[in-house]
């Protein structure tokens, strides 16, 4: 066991756990931040999304010992007041329905707007593809992300 040091939503958070154990497990078990979601524990599903320097990462995919360096954002961290206006816009929108992939969805269409401030609906497909979502609410998805854009545009 090892001490690991991590700038995680806006914080300095140090943990102590095995070099290869997955970042998902760090940030559910001793932080505490279950937003994080496990979902097939591979690198498929996308459930466990979090943001590392606004890029969206597979919590999953990333061993403690390589989350020392970078930024790390997670649902809790998004915007303390969900104030956020893709936070707003998701609520507006209703998009969750079973909400299990939601904050991994949310991560995503935040890094899809780093990336790209007004996506297309091509942008929009490519970005959110990665996450495994069953309830079927994509076109509300897609509305909630417009929503956001057109606000960050005012902004």
């Amino acid at each position: 066991m090892a001490s690991f040091r991590l700038t995680l939503n806006g914080e300095t958070r140090t943990v102590d756990a095995e070099p290869d154990t997955p970042l998902l497990w760090v940030l559910r078990d001793p932080l505490g931040l279950t937003g994080t979601k496990y979902g097939c524990g591979v690198g498929v599903c996308g459930a466990c999304f979090v943001l590392q320097d606004g890029r969206a990462v597979r919590s999953c995919q990333v061993p403690v010992s390589d989350a020392t360096r970078g930024a790390w954002t997670t649902i809790e961290g998004l915007s303390k007041r969900r104030d956020r206006p893709l936070q707003v816009a998701w609520l507006a929108e209703d998009v969750a329905q079973c909400g299990y992939c939601q904050p991994a969805m949310i991560l995503r269409a935040a890094a899809l707007l780093n990336e790209h401030p007004q996506p297309t609906d091509t942008d929009m497909d490519a970005a959110m593809v990665d996450v495994v979502c069953r309830c079927g609410t994509y076109q509300r998805i897609r509305r909630a992300i417009r929503a956001a854009a057109a606000t960050r545009a005012k902004r």
